[in-house]
């Protein structure tokens, strides 16, 4: 057994009990998957994240679900150096960490921080009945195709019509089974639907989003940086957002209300990466006492 230090933030919020939650377990990233995914079950978080030295950028972290390590998130992102700046660990205005999906680059802009996602791979279309199951809408409440996006982590992204069918979704995890399925996962990840509006919950932003999750995460993540990433990349590459640079809200339904601003690197034709900011309360700290092993 042995004692890490840690801090509980919630990303994308400036306040407490806003955005999403993460505790960040500092130099923990040594320790097995089946400890790691044992302390995010306790927290009952969505994501936990543990971080190590690297020899490939300033820091390593580790991103874990209830189920599974993952190679990248978002909120988890700005969580982490939220706490490392708090904690006084980084010298000077940016920082870089080493991610299994890559060297992420992170810059401190007064209170926001802001990380660059990966280029976006668009995948496969999705059947928009099989999406439309997933969520139990009516397949008239989806506009265009739902498409396979990642700038680190897949998401099927999925435009609705209207606010009213965005709050009206709920998981059908047998539909939601057949949907993975089609657009390749391998069981363990379960491909739900990123669902957005393209109206902000508040008069400032410009899209609305909601991601309902599988057991054994919570039923609905309250801000998903990753997918926002992804998101904005559908956006613009479909011709559905004009502005290089807008405004994402999240979690308002669940009142955790998250924010964050969301930028292109390069044109909308060929896409470079994603700027994806916003802000971090450190809410808790403490020690955490784990095990080198399960």
């Amino acid at each position: 057994m042995a004692r890490y230090d840690f801090d509980w933030v919630d990303a994308f919020s400036g306040h407490a009990f806003g955005g999403n939650g993460c505790a960040v377990v500092h130099g923990g990233a040594h320790l097995p998957e089946a400890v790691c995914t044992a302390y995010v079950r306790e927290t009952s978080l969505v994501e936990c994240t543990f971080t190590g030295p690297s020899e490939a950028a300033d820091i390593q972290v580790r991103y874990f679900l209830a189920s599974r390590e993952i190679p990248f998130a978002g909120h988890p992102t700005i969580a982490t150096v939220a706490a490392m700046r708090d904690r006084g660990l980084i010298e000077g205005g940016s920082i870089t960490l080493e991610t299994g999906a890559g060297i992420v680059p992170v810059r401190l802009d007064g209170d926001l921080i802001e990380m660059t996602q990966v280029a976006p791979e668009f995948g496969p279309f999705a059947d928009p009945a099989l999406v439309a199951a997933a969520v139990s809408l009516p397949v008239e409440a989806i506009a265009g195709r739902p498409q396979k996006v990642s700038t680190g982590l897949p998401f099927c992204i999925t435009v609705l019509r209207d606010r009213a069918a965005l709050e009206a979704a709920q998981l059908n995890l047998e539909a939601l089974a057949a949907l993975g399925k089609s657009l390749g996962a391998d069981g363990i990840d379960m491909m739900e639907p990123f669902l957005v509006t393209l109206e902000g919950a508040t008069a400032a932003g410009d899209t609305f989003s909601r991601l309902l999750m599988a057991p054994p995460s919570p039923p609905e993540d309250p801000f998903t940086g990753s997918a926002t990433g992804a998101m904005a990349s559908y956006l613009w590459h479909h011709g559905l957002m004009q502005k290089a640079e807008f405004v994402s809200e999240q979690g308002h339904g669940l009142g955790r209300p998250g924010q964050a601003r969301v930028s292109r690197v390069g044109p909308e034709e060929a896409i470079k990466g994603v700027r994806v900011a916003g802000e971090g309360f450190v809410l808790m700290r403490g020690t955490v006492d784990l095990p080198a092993a399960l």
